[in-house]
């Protein structure tokens, strides 16, 4: 794919700070195309209500931009918040797509969950699942994916006209490190050889991460550069081995409790943000597995 004298992607960053969340709106120009990237659906664990205030905050820019949106896409199946994607498709007129590894993901969980035996981990509940490696345009926009493992299975980092990498949850800001690996289907090595990937793109490129989990003196930001994170990163700066990281963050993850909202997170994500079917009673619910996580 020719990106020569492509203009940068414009991107316009959104953060759930109940789950310390960023989503992006990524276009090429004003009145132009674009995609939105991991948007969150306000839920409210007491109470199970879900609410789409954040998800609306997207449309309104998207509006006021007057932007066709052409995708909603996923990094992976997160596990700290529940997608927004669904209603974001529904108001945007567009389509929603996740790595091809998903049905990975799904076959674990519909065994942690006991699942209906109607859903069929075959990713079919996503428009499109993409492929390490494959590309695909929006407008001016040039997307490569990158699959990078690790954190689960199915993470995916998506390249924007060879300027910008938007990592999910792969990595985060320098002095915060790098994603967990133990939950199912996650490896610390796998993660990080997919890192190593990731570095080995040209230092100014652009890095927006996911999640950001600022420390003391240090308020939210979404944005580094390759080059800032192969310097600093704390635990996986160029100095770092592969053996070191390893042992560094597999005892590092033993000592982390799960993630809030994982089990209500879980369920509707790997169905692309929709959630499970209506039962007997009219009524939908989610499933709180014991003793397995």
């Amino acid at each position: 794919m020719t990106t020569h004298n492509l203009p940068a992607p414009i991107v316009k960053a959104f953060l759930d700070e109940d789950s310390e969340t960023f989503s992006y709106v990524v276009y090429d120009k004003p009145k132009g195309k674009g995609v939105v990237i991991d948007p969150v659906l306000d839920f409210d664990y007491k109470s199970g209500r879900t609410k789409t205030d954040s998800a609306q905050n997207i449309v309104n820019f998207v509006h006021e931009e007057g932007l066709t949106i052409e995708w909603i896409l996923e990094t992976h199946a997160h596990a700290d918040h529940l997608s927004a994607a669904p209603y974001l498709c529904q108001q945007l007129n567009a389509k929603v797509g996740i790595g091809e590894h998903i049905k990975d993901v799904q076959k674990i969980f519909k065994e942690t969950f006991n699942l209906e035996k109607e859903f069929l981990p075959n990713g079919a509940h996503f428009d499109r699942l993409f492929a390490d490696g494959e590309e695909f345009k929006v407008g001016q926009l040039s997307f490569r994916v990158l699959h990078t493992p690790g954190h689960t299975p199915a993470d995916l980092a998506y390249v924007v006209n060879e300027q910008a990498l938007f990592v999910g949850d792969t990595m985060f800001l320098p002095d915060v490190g790098t994603a967990r690996c133990d939950f199912p289907g996650g490896s610390s090595k796998t993660l990080y050889r997919s890192i190593k990937k990731l570095l080995a793109m040209p230092d100014d490129t652009k890095m927006y991460i996911c999640h950001d989990y600022p420390p003391e003196g240090r308020s939210h930001e979404f944005l580094t550069t390759v080059a800032r994170q192969r310097a600093n990163n704390i635990h996986v700066r160029d100095e770092v081995s592969e053996a070191e990281f390893v042992a560094m963050r597999d005892a590092r993850d033993a000592t982390l409790e799960m993630p809030r909202l994982i089990l209500p997170s879980i369920q509707v994500n790997i169905r692309a943000g929709k959630m499970p079917p209506v039962e007997s009673n009219g009524k939908i619910y989610l499933k709180v597995p014991l003793n397995q996580l």
